[in-house]
């Protein structure tokens, strides 16, 4: 999100009553990165999630994880900078996953092979997905979004 910021400086100036007026200091352009929070609304788990965040004064960024599913070039970047084993990726108690009969497929699938199975489906995608910076969370643990976002 980029965000305008523009900093004042008061002046007094005294013309009859006293009053106090502000001219522009300096206005300088900043790229702000909140928290991206990829959710399934209709899941109990992201519904307890999102109160725990905001419970905890937490700012994200909504994201509906099937309206608007990560895309291949997202999961690469993440997948990447998470250390996480590729598995912790795919909600694999959903019906999507069972169907598709995953369990057996990813342990023969290449990375990018199933990057981009789970960038064509967001119901693979394990929810809630947290961004925030370099630290992607998969899932909702109290105890580990506490000691990672707190």
């Amino acid at each position: 999100m980029t965000v305008l910021y523009i900093k004042y400086k008061k002046e007094k100036a005294i013309v009859g009553d006293s009053y106090v007026r502000t001219r522009i200091e300096q206005i300088y352009i900043m790229e702000v990165k909140t928290m991206l929070l990829l959710l399934y609304p209709r899941c109990t788990t992201c519904q307890k999630a999102k109160k725990w965040l905001d419970d905890n004064h937490v700012e994200y960024t909504e994201r509906h994880i099937v309206e608007d599913n990560p895309t291949y070039e997202e999961l690469r970047e993440w997948y990447s900078q998470s250390e996480l084993p590729i598995k912790k990726f795919f909600n694999t108690s959903g019906l999507r996953y069972k169907e598709l009969n995953l369990k057996d497929k990813i342990p023969t699938m290449t990375e990018d092979e199933l990057l981009k199975l789970l960038a064509t489906d967001g119901m693979l995608v394990k929810r809630p997905f947290v961004v925030n910076g370099d630290r992607i969370l998969t899932g909702f643990k109290e105890k580990e979004w506490s000691d990672a976002l707190l």
